[in-house]
């Protein structure tokens, strides 16, 4: 079976989304507060699984543990209650000169209101002055509503048994 899917950049040469950050909220990055419940609830929530997450925070220990992660480039924005609104997991490949997003999700109660692209865009600046010159972004059509490409499509396969 075979399927494709878009692959998306945004470039760094040119300006970067600008949205205000709604009242009572407050953007962070996972060095001034990182709450691995508070991540797992807004990523649960904001990939749509349900209203009750798992208690299982061992997988965003080990996100953190990865190559390239870095806590001062992810990005939170936190509710006026203080939950955790939106994340925006930025990567940078310091060798290659790129960013990469993943993950990134707003909880549906927050959504609709620019915080999924106020996490990314400040992900994406910093980025920028460590000297990337571009970031991959995911297949939705967000991310061409705030201005990333469609490069190329990529054909995903995948093999089907005979029992």
């Amino acid at each position: 079976m075979r399927c494709t899917e878009p692959v998306r950049i945004f470039f760094y040469n040119k300006p970067f989304p600008d949205v205000k950050l709604p009242d009572g909220y407050t953007i962070i990055s996972l060095e001034v507060e990182n709450d691995y419940k508070k991540i797992n609830d807004c990523l649960w929530k904001g990939f749509d699984h349900g209203d009750n997450p798992d208690d299982d925070i061992d997988c965003r220990i080990q996100m953190q543990s990865g190559p390239n992660f870095r806590k001062d480039l992810t990005t939170v924005i936190k509710a006026p209650n203080g939950d955790y609104a939106c994340f925006a997991g930025m990567w940078f490949d310091e060798k290659n000169k790129y960013a990469y997003l993943e993950p990134l999700a707003t909880v549906p109660e927050h959504r609709r209101k620019g915080l999924a692209t106020i996490a990314l865009t400040a992900g994406m600046k910093k980025t920028k002055a460590l000297g990337a010159t571009y970031c991959f972004g995911g297949v939705h059509e967000f991310y061409t509503a705030i201005g990333f490409e469609t490069i190329c499509h990529r054909e995903l396969w995948r093999r089907e048994w005979q029992k």
